[in-house]
């Protein structure tokens, strides 16, 4: 207990070690330091920085690791039966990581001991004490992760919680029970926490780590949770192995502001800092290079959108109508899109956080122009920096920055000076800027020489030269392309969407529609550079 009365909950990530273990993830070492910071920055408890020794680059973060509040920890497994632990090199490698914490993996499931390892119940015990106790004998703190123990317990409950207690005797700060396979109800892990409790290893010694194959990790955590365990491990975003870990996006906002958890437990997160959640989320989709998942829960763009008119409506006369905390507690923002689903509310809504103003009938016309735009294919609930310049448009408050005369893009199949065909886009854009026509031209070509497509030379030469404004778009940068073919045969539609930042922070989407995907991007990237213009 804290002096508040509250019981105090260790959070742990390990978006670096099993969050790694995502498809199509690799961190690098120094983007590892990064996340690390992060996450110390954030105040989680311990962050699990990889498996030292098992490959290049856990290794090169460990020899270089970064100075934490956290407690930095090293991963690893049990030692090798026929060894003793002094003579085990891979327990070594984890051990000459130099952490102050090191966690080791085991085996509490018998299928998986005798299938996997290939050894006795016996063995594999005297290997799970050996290990713990040879890393407290190095004056490290020690975590013991029970590989399928709830799959363990439901085949043979005792030998899962004999191993829970070794690990426990052999001095273990913390015995973490494993939802390896991600398939346990929420209710059987509470059961099956309350049962290793009664059967001698406490809740202030439990950790608890979820896998997301039935998108019950965060539920399942909760009621783990609830039955008495004291260590929260999960991820960033939620990724991991397979569907994922538990997600400490979704985890942490739940703990601190949601009942009765906020009342009852405190953790290394001060609510001053929630607000940051958002952005460490963000930044973590940066590294990947990923699109942030709109509806992810918390920290998504669509978390707080209210998109039909009857929401929005009461949305304007009370927010908790419709959000269950405050979007600004985690750094997020209300939205109120437009789309064919919109009323007048959405609109004055929309308008008024945009600081725009029309009269009954503006307001009708904006309407109506979205509405048939969305029936052509356009889609301003994912695009409202196009939704601002068709309302400015309505209004008369649009003003002519500059006029496109025309435009073409060639795609060309040739042999480059190495004597390799390559693929080449060149772009031609001419606009007119106070009265003066300018002509740009662009190639698309990456560091390698390798096409980077149509768009991206038609993006470069529509910034490349707007004259007296050519400064005012100068930190534009791309994030994201989105194309979507509306209807099949002959007559398809395409929808793009392009995201773009700048070096204050802000993020805007824009959208396009035409049988002609180039000239639907063209729109899009128009779009985009006429609403920075405006900002």
């Amino acid at each position: 207990m804290t002096e508040g009365g509250k019981t105090r909950l260790y959070l742990y990530d390990t978006t670096l070690r099993d969050g790694q273990q995502t498809q199509g993830v690799q961190f690098s070492a120094s983007e590892k330091h990064e996340i690390a910071t992060m996450l110390d920055d954030l105040g989680i408890d311990y962050v699990e920085g990889g498996w030292p020794g098992a490959n290049p680059t856990d290794s090169e973060f460990f020899d270089a690791a970064p100075k934490m509040r956290a407690r930095l920890t090293a991963f690893g497994m049990t030692k090798r039966v026929g060894r003793s632990a002094e003579n085990d090199d891979v327990l070594a490698a984890v051990l000459n990581a130099g952490t102050g914490t090191v966690c080791l993996v085991g085996k509490t499931h018998p299928f998986h001991v005798r299938t996997a390892l290939g050894v006795t119940l016996d063995e594999n015990l005297q290997a799970i004490r050996d290990s713990v106790a040879h890393v407290v004998s190095q004056g490290r703190e020690a975590l013991f992760d029970a590989e399928h123990f709830f799959d363990g317990h439901a085949d043979d409950p005792d030998y899962a919680l004999a191993c829970a207690r070794a690990a426990m005797e052999a001095g273990a700060r913390w015995v973490v029970l494993c939802d390896t396979n991600g398939g346990t109800m929420p209710y059987r892990l509470a059961e099956v926490v309350d049962a290793v409790i009664d059967g001698g290893v406490p809740g202030g010694r439990l950790g608890i780590h979820t896998h997301n194959d039935t998108e019950q990790a965060v539920a399942g955590t909760l009621a783990a949770v609830d039955a008495g365990v004291r260590q929260v491990q999960g991820t960033l975003n939620g990724l991991g192995e397979r569907c994922g870990n538990a997600n400490l996006t979704a985890l942490i906002p739940t703990l601190l502001l949601k009942e009765p958890y906020a009342s009852r437990y405190e953790t290394g997160i001060s609510p001053d800092a929630l607000p940051r959640l958002m952005r460490v989320s963000r930044r973590l989709d940066d590294i990947l290079n990923r699109v942030p998942r709109r509806e992810a829960a918390y920290v998504g763009a669509s978390a707080f959108a209210h998109k039909a008119g009857l929401h929005a409506s009461a949305i304007l006369k009370d927010p908790t109508t419709y959000e269950h905390v405050p979007p600004e507690a985690v750094g997020n923002q209300r939205i109120v899109p437009m789309s064919n689903q919109a009323g007048l509310s959405n609109l004055r809504k929309r308008l008024g956080d945009l600081g725009l103003t029309g009269t009954e009938d503006q307001l009708r016309a904006i309407l109506t122009t979205v509405k048939e735009r969305e029936d052509a294919g356009y889609a301003y609930d994912m695009a409202p920096a196009s939704f601002e310049l068709v309302a400015r448009e309505v209004l008369g408050l649009m003003p002519e920055l500059f006029e496109v005369k025309r435009y073409r893009v060639t795609v060309e199949r040739r042999k480059n000076k190495h004597d390799r065909m390559v693929t080449l886009s060149e772009a031609v854009v001419v606009v007119k800027v106070d009265g003066e026509k300018r002509l740009s031209v662009s190639e698309s070509m990456d560091a390698t020489g390798g096409d980077r497509g149509p768009v991206n030379a038609l993006s470069k030469a529509l910034a490349k030269d707007l004259g007296p404004l050519q400064d005012r778009i100068a930190d534009m940068r791309l994030k994201d392309f989105r194309v979507r073919i509306m209807q099949g045969g002959t007559e398809a539609v395409t929808r793009v969407v392009i995201d773009h930042e700048d070096d204050a922070g802000r993020r805007w989407s824009a959208v396009g529609v035409s049988a002609n995907i180039v000239d639907a991007s063209f729109e899009a990237l128009l779009d985009a550079v006429r609403w920075k213009l405006l900002q």
